[in-house]
């Protein structure tokens, strides 16, 4: 018996195998900075409450903005990381942050109403609906 292969140096596996490991996705060291906001959304008949988890932000850090039937929420995060040796820099790292995340709701909210806490890393958001306008049946005549 004998042991010949074809060999198809443009087949897809033999153009794979040959650049196996020299194209690499990039890779950012402080891509994962920003946290990622976490919602819980839940609905009364008069209001709707936003739990979202934003760890690691200062409150001061955290924006909340409402437009009608939209919150938007965005929080920034700063971090400095110094070594000194003896009263001198070594290293020095600058890194910042910025994610935010918005919800639409079933209907519009009063933003004078609304309020917002922030502790342990968690938004609480109640935000009090606006009375909807009746619908309004015409007569033709």
């Amino acid at each position: 018996m004998s042991n010949l292969q074809i060999f198809e140096p443009f087949s897809t596996d033999a153009f794979n195998e040959m650049f196996k490991g020299l194209i690499r996705p990039l890779q950012f060291e402080f891509a994962s900075l920003a946290p990622t906001i976490r919602v819980e959304l839940s609905e009364k008949d008069d209001a709707y409450h936003v739990r979202a988890e934003v760890p690691g932000v200062r409150k001061e850090d955290i924006k909340v903005k409402i437009d009608g039937d939209r919150v938007s929420i965005s929080a920034e995060t700063r971090h400095e990381d110094k070594e000194k040796s003896h009263g001198k820099v070594i290293r020095s790292e600058f890194q910042y942050g910025v994610t935010s995340r918005t919800v639409a709701l079933g209907g519009d909210v009063d933003a004078a109403k609304s309020t917002a806490s922030y502790a342990d890393g968690v938004l609480d958001l109640d935000l009090p609906k606006l009375p909807s306008s009746a619908a309004k049946t015409l007569t033709i005549q």
